[in-house]
């Protein structure tokens, strides 16, 4: 899970209605299509109790309740201020933060759990790379083209074998989203709570 927050946040960051309106976002016209499986549902929620993103209104005093960004796989919303949504001709959804000026964030992020464990995906997978700890900033957010340095634990026979380090792994945030099978490990004290993900096909380099 901790591995997997750091792609939904790159999927967060595609998603900002700033980036959109600067076109530097890989998924900018993309509106109301498929940008992930569609087992994916990311849901932006400010009023979970106790939530770390949790405010009762946005940095320009707009409360909005949760809105569903990705729904089954489709992008519906942006992230939006006032400013940016007239840049987009939109209006405002309520997630300006302020911070050397205003602009659009995200609160509480919660991504779908899927129906089987953790332990049931590795089985599953057979052989594969169990990651826990990505290297580098080798991330375009402009192509999404991803490439980082990765350690952890190499898969046989659905079974954890066997520590690795100074792998790469290399490939497209768009493929990525789109072969992301989530477990049900879904963890919510953080302000992005994402589960256990299994990326199938995702080339890796090393030895």
């Amino acid at each position: 899970p901790r591995v997997s927050r750091g792609l939904i946040g790159h999927l967060v960051s595609a998603i900002n209605g700033a980036a959109v309106a600067r076109k530097t976002s890989f998924l900018k016209d993309m509106m109301d299509k498929q940008v992930a499986i569609e087992g994916l549902t990311l849901v932006d929620d400010p009023f979970v109790r106790r939530g770390p993103g949790s405010r009762p209104f946005d940095g320009e005093g707009v409360s909005v309740g949760a809105l569903t960004m990705i729904e089954a796989g489709m992008l519906r919303q942006w992230y939006l201020t006032t400013g940016v949504g007239r840049e987009l001709g939109l209006s405002t959804n309520g997630r300006a933060s302020r911070g050397g000026g205003v602009s659009p964030s995200s609160t509480n992020v919660i991504v779908s759990p899927g129906e089987s464990s953790r332990e049931e995906l590795i089985r599953s997978v057979g052989t594969g790379f169990y990651v826990t700890e990505l290297i580098g900033q080798g991330v375009n957010q402009v192509t999404g083209e991803y490439s980082r340095g990765a350690s952890g634990f190499w898969i046989e026979n659905g079974e954890i074998a066997y520590p690795v380090s100074e792998v790469t792994i290399a490939s497209n945030l768009k493929d990525i989203f789109m072969r992301m099978v989530p477990a049900s490990d879904i963890d919510r004290n953080f302000s992005t709570a994402a589960p256990t993900l299994v990326i199938e096909g995702t080339p890796l380099a090393g030895q």
